[in-house]
């Protein structure tokens, strides 16, 4: 009897807690590094474009709109690194100018369909009924078309210019923000402090921008981080074909547009604004600035007892043996021997 009390006293010892080092902002960023290094890669790559696109006017070498008809269609040499296009202007000038026109775009329609598509998703998800059903059938009118035919169609509709390509591709980001927000909405909505909410007497927008609206921030970051490069592909996609921003505006299709007019293409005039388009689609497909948190790095609260984890996936407990336990009374042996 003695034996199995002092058996069931040792298994309830309760361990003690050592306190785990604070981590350091910079170790923090060094271990995402290590985990992640071709989304740092890539993150680098695209704070540079956005830094050569803001600071375009600084670093240009000329004005993007200016004629040198004595240098028509020159090779690169060592006044113009990217040559010149057919009436003599400075190809790296506009390549650089082309990266301002083209993120604008990009930020601006993404930023504008994925903000309308989620906001509609989240009262899709939440109110449901009717209203559901009708802007689900809305969204897949919307998807049943092709990204570039859909933003094309639209452009010619309400005319060129910048303004009118952003809402063309906007009108493209909405469905799938629509899709991805909702589907988060309709798992939130169930939760318990949703329905105490609604118990409370909270209107439908009182909860919506209070409590769920919130909880689709981190999937919404993701969705129109991933959408950036397919912005930009359609926006020189739509002055490749005519119906994006007019000339002499400088945009990198465009001037994939404007290498066209020879018999045969320049080949650097067809290179480096592709090359260009090729780098910064790349950059912001691999750019994830929400990923999933890994499990062996978490750091859960010590709630009812459970430690914290110390990083490694495995709680770091300092155990009292079974006789200290008990108050230093030394375990039994077979014997009874002490």
């Amino acid at each position: 009897m003695t034996d199995a009390r002092v058996g069931v006293r040792a298994a309830l010892a309760v361990g003690r807690v050592e306190p785990l080092p604070e981590r350091s902002v910079t170790r923090e960023l060094a271990g995402f590094a290590r985990r992640n290094p071709m989304a740092v890669a890539a993150g680098l790559v695209g704070l540079l474009i956005v830094v050569m696109a803001i600071t375009a006017p600084l670093i240009a070498p000329s004005d993007p709109l200016k004629t040198d008809f004595r240098r028509m269609a020159n090779p690169p040499d060592a006044r113009s690194f990217f040559g010149t296009d057919q009436v003599g202007r400075d190809t790296l000038s506009r390549v650089i100018y082309g990266a301002r026109s083209s993120l604008i775009v990009a930020f601006a329609s993404v930023l504008l369909g994925t903000t309308v598509g989620a906001l509609w998703g989240v009262a899709s998800g939440y109110l449901g009924g009717r209203f559901d059903l009708v802007s689900q059938r809305i969204t897949e009118v919307l998807q049943s078309f092709p990204d570039l035919i859909l933003a094309m169609a639209i452009s010619m509709a309400i005319g060129t210019g910048m303004p009118a390509v952003i809402v063309a591709i906007a009108v493209t980001r909405i469905p799938f923000g629509n899709r991805v927000i909702r589907s988060v909405a309709l798992t939130i909505r169930e939760l318990a402090y949703v329905e105490a909410a609604r118990a409370a007497g909270g209107s439908a927008l009182r909860v919506m921008t209070l409590h769920v609206l919130p909880q689709c921030v981190a999937p919404y970051l993701v969705l129109a981080t991933a959408h950036l490069g397919v912005a930009i592909i359609i926006e020189a996609a739509l002055g490749f074909l005519g119906v994006g921003i007019p000339p002499p505006t400088p945009t990198w299709g465009n001037m994939l547009a404007d290498s066209l007019t020879s018999l045969v293409p320049h080949w650097w005039l067809v290179f480096f604004p592709g090359f260009a388009i090729t780098v910064t689609v790349l950059a912001f497909a691999r750019l994830q600035p929400l990923r999933r948190r890994d499990p062996r790095h978490a750091r859960p609260a010590a709630v009812a007892g459970v430690p914290p984890d110390d990083g490694r996936g495995t709680a770091r407990v300092k155990r009292e043996s079974p006789s200290r336990a008990l108050h230093g009374a030394p375990v039994a042996g077979r014997g009874g021997e002490r």
